[in-house]
């Protein structure tokens, strides 16, 4: 079914603009999807930083931070299994990214994302908790370029996440034009928008975003009597429209609110095959 979310965040983007698209340097947000005529309601606070370090080397530098969320999940259906297992959990992720300039204008960018994403029901954290991601981008970014008469940049690269809720690689590609004073467009995966700049302050955009996440659960969950249950995802394509403020050169205000085109719950095995 279609759902409105309605998001509010605060959006601190004192970040490194041609490695900006996967690395914000702080950033804290909540997230309330209503129930509506889903069985599920959905809310997740998170907060990120990143620390940048200047190296020696050339225009280049090293990101060292911490990503911290909390997703609540309240599910109003008959089920044959203890539903507080999956209604609460946490996620938190170590990145560590580095990014130098390359030939013809090019720029990589690498990082790297151990982390925890668990429903903690008990006091130990076990490897089962532990998930990895990783990203690798290539970047050329001419949107600074005084002599292009139409700003543009294009990241390409792999993405993967654990703890995503698309738990495979996904190609990451993003490409941005200006090609209007007042217009522009990012056309990628896992997010495509469509802007209008209507001030250097005040910008409106329609935007297209996959979300969610996987998380293990600590104790086993015992499935209509006879499957076990070791892990949930959750999947999300969304479709909305957002309005950014920009405070001051490096700190923004966003207000979102979105469309769920498709959600997907799913409980997992211990071999990640879904059992419900």
């Amino acid at each position: 079914m279609i759902r409105i979310i309605f998001f509010l965040g605060f959006c601190f983007l004192m970040m490194l603009e041609s490695y900006g698209q996967l690395s914000d340097i702080a950033r804290v947000e909540f997230t309330n999807i209503a129930q509506g005529n889903s069985a599920i309601d959905y809310k997740r606070l998170r907060a990120l930083f990143n620390y940048p370090i200047k190296l020696k080397k050339e225009d280049s530098f090293l990101l060292i931070g911490v990503d911290y969320s909390n997703i609540d999940l309240e599910i109003d259906d008959n089920t044959s299994f203890n539903i507080e297992e999956i209604e609460e959990f946490t996620l938190i992720d170590l990145n560590i990214g580095y990014t130098q300039p390359l030939k013809n204008d090019w720029r990589l960018g690498v990082r790297v994302t151990p982390g925890i994403s668990s429903n903690l029901r008990i006091n130990d954290i076990g490897i089962r908790d532990i998930v990895l991601s990783s990203d690798v981008v290539f970047i050329k970014d001419k949107t600074k370029d005084s002599t292009v008469t139409k700003p543009w940049r294009l990241i390409v690269g792999a993405s993967y996440s654990e703890n995503r809720g698309f738990p495979f690689p996904l190609p990451f590609v993003s490409y941005y034009k200006k090609f209007n004073p007042k217009w522009s467009y990012n056309v990628g995966i896992p997010q495509s928008n469509f802007q209008y700049h209507l001030s250097e302050k005040n910008r409106f955009k329609i935007i297209a975003r996959l979300d969610g996440f996987t998380a293990n659960l600590q104790r086993d969950l015992l499935i209509d009597e006879t499957d076990i249950a070791q892990s949930i995802n959750l999947s999300l394509i969304l479709l909305g429209f957002r309005y950014e403020y920009k405070i001051a050169k490096h700190v923004e205000f966003f207000a979102q609110s979105e469309f769920i085109l498709s959600n997907t719950v799913r409980l997992r095995d211990e071999d990640r095959d879904a059992i419900r």
